[in-house]
């Protein structure tokens, strides 16, 4: 709860990485908070529009999933993706890669390009990364 509190105080100076854990809070309902998955979503836009890799990760996922008050929109969560892939999020960059493999948010499907995606998260050692790239080196 000490800690929800001094994420807000920085979140309103806007400090990013205060707004992406207060963000987390929130989404899991923490700290003293209620669950609001809207709120968990605003947070993150801020931090995510600052670079916080995990932010725009997360964002990913609630447009991908229609979440947190979003819309549905694939084009929107790959975006995101890309963003934070590109800063080494493993879990942005296997997300990445299970979309260029289903041809998804615009994307034309490669499995070239799905193999070098997952190959970067899987070198972090994500698991589930590590187990779509055996399936997909397996059936060629």
């Amino acid at each position: 709860e000490k800690a929800v509190e001094l994420w807000q105080k920085a979140a309103l100076q806007g400090v990013a990485p205060a707004q992406y854990n207060l963000g987390l809070m929130y989404a899991n309902g923490d700290g003293g908070l209620k669950a609001n998955k809207e709120k968990a979503v605003e947070l993150w836009q801020k931090a995510a529009l600052q670079g916080v890799a995990p932010a725009q990760s997360y964002l990913g996922f609630m447009y991908a999933n229609g979440d947190g008050g979003l819309k549905e929109n694939k084009e929107k969560a790959r975006e995101w993706w890309q963003q934070a892939a590109s800063q080494g999020h493993a879990k942005a960059q296997f997300n990445l890669g299970v979309m260029y493999y289903k041809g998804e948010g615009g994307l034309k499907k490669s499995k070239k390009k799905a193999k070098e995606w997952l190959q970067k998260a899987a070198d972090q050692g994500l698991a589930e990364a590590q187990d779509a790239l055996k399936e997909l080196t397996q059936n060629k």
